[in-house]
């Protein structure tokens, strides 16, 4: 079957300023960062520090930054880092973030200084979108001179720390909007064919190609397991279109794709991929699922901890 044309753009030729202006006004307003993420912070102010680092441009007085600290941060301990809302459509890893904080964060004092950043792409979480409102996608530009104030933002605020994380956790989604929007519209804004693929059934978790640590990614897996199901392969053996190497595990090039998970030096890092649209699961299981990744992760970090010397 014949693939219609994206409705923006024609087709072999990478998008310009108006084509980047005729998508913009398509994104409209679909729930409240205030109301769902704001608010949520604000009523964790009492037990947690919480700094703003940054604010985008698109609306000053509507998309702050903030991220949520330990208020016993101390020097000498090692720091597990959590982002969600990279990719702002992805809500889970929005939630998960913030219930880890409201329920688990305070079982960790003294043993660890917790830094999260709950939703790092505020204007994308309200339109439902992977890109900010530049048509840019955060999770390839954590790069210098990077080219997405989302990206850009955290990585100042993670830059004082990031010789001292342990551990960094990034909570995602893939969802089926990935292979019915947002991947025919990367094609047309680059000016490609766009060649469909398959969505995974389940939970998987992206390690770091050049610093795989797969006893990690298995015991995050493990506990994931509970809440639940992993994604299997398919019949190349591969997610999408990456081998598994383990169950539930890929493997990507982090700082040559410019991915969140490569902005700091921790030994431990993964993202995990939460699967919303499974007949199999619900968004409580979703957020659960986050929820456990980044216990399990913590957990196993600070139970295999290498000397700092090593760490770097």
């Amino acid at each position: 079957m014949t693939q219609a044309p994206y409705p923006i753009g024609t087709p072999g030729l990478p998008w310009g300023e108006a084509e980047v202006a005729t998508w913009q006004a398509r994104q409209t307003v679909k729930r409240s960062y205030a109301a769902d993420v704001l608010h949520a912070i604000e009523t964790l102010r009492s037990r947690h520090d919480v700094v703003q680092y940054g604010r985008l441009d698109y609306h000053p007085d509507k998309y702050p930054l903030f991220a949520i600290r330990s208020r016993s941060w101390r020097d000498a301990l090692p720091c597990a880092l959590v982002t969600g809302g990279v990719h702002g459509y992805e809500t889970s890893g929005v939630h998960g973030a913030l219930r880890f904080v409201d329920q688990y964060a305070a079982t960790y004092e003294g043993r660890v200084n917790l830094l999260i950043a709950p939703c790092v792409s505020p204007w994308a979480y309200e339109v439902i979108h992977r890109w900010n409102a530049h048509a840019i996608d955060p999770n390839r530009s954590f790069r210098a001179d990077s080219p997405a104030q989302e990206s850009a933002a955290l990585m100042r605020l993670v830059a004082p720390i990031r010789d001292g994380v342990l551990v960094h956790i990034d909570l995602h989604e893939t969802t089926d909007t990935d292979e019915s929007e947002f991947r025919p519209a990367l094609a047309a804004r680059d000016g490609v064919a766009h060649v469909p693929g398959e969505i995974p059934e389940g939970f998987y978790l992206v390690d770091d190609s050049e610093h795989p640590q797969p006893e990690f990614q298995q015991a995050v897996i493990a506990a994931v397991a509970k809440v639940t199901h992993i994604a299997s392969a398919d019949r190349h053996g591969q997610i999408i279109g990456s081998p598994m190497v383990a169950p539930g595990v890929i493997n990507y090039p982090l700082k040559q794709l410019g991915l969140c998970a490569s902005i700091t030096h921790a030994p431990y890092k993964t993202t995990t991929e939460v699967y919303p649209d499974s007949p199999r699961t619900t968004p409580e299981q979703c957020n659960a699922a986050q929820v456990a990744a980044v216990c399990a992760a913590i957990d196993f970090a600070l139970a295999h901890r290498l000397p700092s010397s090593v760490q770097r």
